[in-house]
Parts: C-alpha cells; sequence; structure tokens
C-alpha cells in the first residue's frame, strides 16, 4: 500500500521534459538531474523527485522547484514562497515562535500573494494586520534572561531610555516634592503650655502642607465628628500622642502615618505596648486652589515631626491651611489656620482651627470678613470639598463625659464665626484634649467650655491673612 501511495505521488511530482528542458538551470540542478537520469533505477531516482520543488537555492523560480535537499533528512523542509492556495490556507493554522497565529486571512484566498509573516515582512496591504514580529514591546520592562546566561540583577544596568510624555497634574511620583519646614517670617502666635510642640512641613510644589501637634505624655482625647463629608481616622481613641492635620483630601491621611513612623523612630523602635504611639489624623480638601496633585505624603508627615517646636504657632496660609478657603465657588476666598489661647488661674486653653469651610467666616459684630456668600450655582450640586478641623488643647483634669460635653460645646459655638456651619458638604473634626495636670475646682465645665469656645472664635477670626 505505501509503495502505491509513492508511485501515484512521484507521477505528481515528476516534472515534465518539455518544461524541465527549457529551464536554465544552476549547476546543483544540473548535476542533480543529470545523477537522476542516470541511474536507470525508478527507486534510486524517487528521493530526487520527492524533494523536487521543496528548496529555494536562490536561483530562477522554475529551476528551485527541481532542486532538493543535498541529503535525505539532512535538513528541514522549507516551504516554497509561491505554494498554492490550500498550502496558504493551512499555514494560516501554523502557530509562530512567539504563540500567535499570523492574521492574514486576507491574502490567502488570492493567486500568486507571497506568505512572509514568519519574518513580518512582505506585502503591507491596508487590510493586513501586522506580524507578532512587529508588535512593540514596553522599553522599561527589562526582558527575562535566557538560560544559561547572567541573572538579571548580575548583569550590567540597562541604559535607561526616554519615558513617554506623561499628561495629566504633577502628582508625587513625577516631580518628587521637598519638605519645606523653614517659614518665612509672618503672623505667629506664642504661648505657655508645657508638654506641648508643634511642628509644620509644607510642599511649595503644591501648595500643600500639615501641622502636627505633639505631647510628651499620653492625653486624654474625645473627638467630636460633624457635617456629611468627614476624613479622619483614629476616630475610636480615647487616648492620644500625636495630631495630624493635612491638605491632600483623604491622601493627605498619608501624613498622620509618617507621623507615626517618625515617632517610632524617635522611640528607638520599641514595640511595648506603653510606648507605641498613639496617632489620629484628619484633612481637608485643597485641591480646588491649585492645578496639581501633589499632597501631603508619609514623607511631609516625618519632616514635621521633625520639625517640632514648643510655644510658637505660625498663622495665616501655613502648615495644614496652605491652600484653605472660606466659603464656596465664585466666593471662595484664602484662609488657613488660626490660634488662641486663655488662662484662668493654673488652667490653661489653647485652640487651634483649619478653616476650609464651605461657609464665611464673620466676626463678633457679625459682618462677613472673609468669603462672599454667593450661594449654590443654580442646577449644580456642591462638592464635598469643604471642612473646618479644630482642637481645643487644656490642662485640667476632665474625665470623659466631661470631654465629650466641652468638646460638643465648642463645637456647636463655632457656627458664630462661620455661617453656615456643619453642613452635608463639610466634614468637620473637632479634638477635645486634656493633659490632665491641674485640678481647679473655681472652673466648671460650663465655664471651661465658653472660656475654649470664645478662643476658638478668635482663633477662627486669625485665621486668614488680612
Amino acid at each position: 500500500m505505501r509503495s502505491q501511495r509513492r508511485r501515484s505521488r512521484s507521477r505528481r511530482t515528476r516534472p515534465s521534459a518539455s518544461r524541465s528542458g527549457s529551464d536554465e538551470r544552476c549547476e546543483l540542478a544540473q548535476s542533480r538531474v543529470a545523477r537522476s537520469a542516470g541511474g536507470g533505477d525508478r527507486a534510486s531516482r524517487w528521493p530526487e523527485r520527492r524533494a523536487a520543488g521543496r528548496l529555494d537555492c536562490g536561483r530562477s523560480p522554475r529551476a528551485s522547484r527541481i532542486l532538493g535537499r543535498v541529503r535525505r533528512g539532512s535538513a528541514r523542509e522549507v516551504r516554497s514562497r509561491s505554494a498554492t492556495d490550500g498550502v496558504r490556507k493551512r499555514r494560516l493554522d501554523r502557530v509562530d515562535k512567539r504563540g500567535r497565529v499570523a492574521a492574514v486571512a486576507g491574502h490567502a484566498d488570492r493567486r500568486g500573494c507571497r506568505l512572509r509573516d514568519e519574518r513580518g515582512c512582505g506585502d503591507r496591504s491596508p487590510d493586513r494586520e501586522p506580524s507578532c514580529y512587529n508588535v512593540r514591546r514596553d522599553p522599561h520592562v527589562e526582558p527575562a534572561a535566557p538560560p544559561g546566561s547572567v541573572a538579571a540583577p548580575e548583569r550590567a544596568p540597562r541604559r535607561h531610555r526616554a519615558r513617554p510624555a506623561v499628561s495629566g497634574p504633577a502628582t508625587n511620583d513625577l516631580i518628587h516634592p521637598v519638605p519645606r519646614t523653614e517659614l518665612p517670617k509672618g503672623r505667629m502666635l506664642e504661648f505657655d503650655f508645657p508638654g506641648l510642640e508643634i511642628g509644620i512641613a509644607e510642599y511649595e510644589e503644591g501648595p500643600t502642607g500639615c501641622t502636627m501637634f505633639h505631647l510628651r505624655k499620653v492625653a486624654s482625647l474625645s473627638i467630636d465628628v460633624r457635617g456629611g463629608s468627614p476624613g479622619v481616622n483614629g476616630q475610636h481613641l480615647d487616648a492620644i500622642n500625636a495630631i495630624c492635620f493635612a491638605g491632600g483630601s483623604l491622601y493627605g491621611l498619608e501624613a498622620s502615618t509618617g507621623v507615626a513612623a517618625e515617632l517610632f523612630k524617635i522611640r528607638g523602635y520599641s514595640t511595648k505596648w506603653m510606648d507605641i504611639a498613639l496617632v489620629s489624623g484628619a484633612i481637608i480638601f485643597d485641591f480646588g486652589t491649585r492645578a496639581n496633585a501633589i499632597y501631603p505624603d508619609k514623607e511631609l508627615g516625618r519632616a514635621a515631626v521633625r520639625a517640632m517646636r514648643p510655644g510658637r504657632f505660625p498663622l495665616g496660609a501655613r502648615g495644614a491651611g496652605r491652600s484653605a478657603t472660606a466659603s464656596h465657588w465664585t466666593g471662595a476666598e484664602l484662609a488657613g489656620q488660626g490660634g488662641a489661647y486663655r488662662e484662668r488661674g493654673l488652667t490653661k486653653i489653647l485652640a487651634f482651627v483649619v478653616v476650609n469651610a464651605y461657609g464665611c467666616i464673620v466676626d463678633r459684630g457679625g459682618r462677613v470678613v472673609r468669603g462672599k456668600p454667593t450661594g449654590p450655582v443654580p442646577g449644580r450640586v456642591p462638592r464635598s470639598a469643604n471642612t473646618t478641623l479644630s482642637v481645643v488643647f487644656t490642662n485640667q483634669k476632665l474625665d470623659r463625659l466631661q470631654l465629650q460635653s466641652i468638646g460638643r460645646q465648642v463645637h456647636a459655638s463655632m457656627a458664630r464665626g462661620i455661617q453656615p456651619f456643619h453642613t452635608r458638604w463639610d466634614g468637620d473634626v473637632n479634638y477635645m484634649v486634656s493633659t490632665q495636670e491641674v485640678a481647679n475646682d473655681d472652673l466648671d465645665e460650663v465655664t471651661l467650655g465658653e472660656l475654649a469656645s470664645d478662643a476658638m472664635w478668635d482663633a477662627i477670626l486669625t485665621s486668614y491673612d488680612p
């Protein structure tokens, strides 16, 4: 059965005498034809005939059809570029070296077309998909080392190629901003509150920044969150070591992580339960006044801890209030951070605030001094882009219920200085902190709350630069 197939196949592949006699043959072709004709034996001529038309030696197309391999089985058969349509269609199903199928179906039905997808060359018609060899690679991805070669970490670094142009606002990952802790001269609040240190760090590229309050000893804490859009972490804490106010919306909470990391370093990386730094953070949305995406990150929080000093607090557009505003939409005006200090006997009260409110700042006479009450634009819903952050420190001994009561009293009183306040688009957060150092029987919690509320109003009025 096999011999019959070979005979029938030899008849199909045997070149006619009229066609081969008129060809211009190369030396190799002439020698092979002569050797084949002189054999006489049909079986001896079979390998030559079987190989006819399989090897392109670079001679004329007709001569290449009668050439075969020099030795039988010495090399893999190479298909002719002028193959029939049936062979072309079968080639469509062949997978190239990269595991992709050559997508040239539009050329398979046209006679005389040369299929060259193995090398990505040949005819380039509009309906032809590019070959796999023309697929672009990412120049920044280091290719895997071939087997037996030096591993990637041991090779010399590849020459860096230019990265493509990046569209969109500048970010921390693109420009790598440098923290600035040496602030220019300006308005400053000076106070005497032992155990409290304040650190300020800014990114001038934003501009944005963070304000950090550090207590040398653990203090009692109560947090009052109001408004519809707060951004705060550590809300469950009832004791505190540090508080971090920052811009950058929710991304700015990373600054509080930097504060905790730097305090961890200062404490010698101690993992004892009593040495763990308790840090809470709150943020404002300050992207509305700038055309970039720079935000207070972990490095800025670390820089604020390294820059902390006692007894001084910068006022105005500094720290977390670097790009803060009062009012909204077209009526918004630059605001910032403010502070005020009160004493009654041995009791000390400190109030700090970062004003980025939806409402306007109102003085004690009822006049709007910052922001314009334009109201919301008709047909548009205001964004969740406003927050007022505040903190009150006292050395008066207070239990948890007293802390909560005074904190709510102070937070509610701030509606006198910011109108409107606690709106759906605000994320107002107030911290009430006691260092538990002084017991003043002449000062009850209601009077203490009144003093703290009055100090907070003064802090609001000092938050903007005239």
